[in-house]
């Protein structure tokens, strides 16, 4: 095996674990995509990415473009109005999210997938936190 391929690798590697982490906290909190999903939309994504830097190295935005238009269809699925409530809107964001943490580790922009990942996570987490906190206080007013 050479440093490419062990290079590329890493990358693949690296994004599907990123995109399972978070979708794992997705799995943990009952939603209808989980760590699966996001592995493999991570996963997907870094290699497309990847893929379109050394097909066409002068423009890999094209291939970007594509992968959020294509990522939209795929999270509006996850979203559906359910007893005059919407559901699904977060897990399709963090799908969203997850496939641009997928795109820069494929392109080897480790470092911003890296702390998009931990933001992502904080987000998940502790906004659900405070959400609750927020609704708690609503409701005894």
């Amino acid at each position: 095996m050479n440093y490419l391929e062990i290079e590329i690798f890493y990358r693949l590697f690296l994004a599907a674990i990123l995109g399972g982490i978070i979708g794992a906290e997705r799995s943990f909190f009952r939603k209808q995509a989980g760590l699966r999903t996001f592995a493999l939309v991570a996963l997907g994504a870094a290699l497309f990415a990847y893929l379109g830097s050394i097909i066409e190295s002068t423009s890999p935005s094209r291939v970007l473009a594509n992968l959020v238009v294509g990522i939209g269809f795929l999270g509006a699925g996850l979203i559906f109005l359910h007893q005059e409530k919407i559901i699904g809107l977060t897990t399709a964001a963090a799908l969203w999210v997850t496939t641009a943490v997928g795109a820069s580790i494929g392109l080897g922009y480790y470092f911003e997938g890296l702390w998009a990942t931990v933001l992502a996570l904080i987000i998940l987490t502790i906004a659900t936190y405070i959400e609750n906190l927020i609704r708690k206080d609503g409701n005894q007013q």
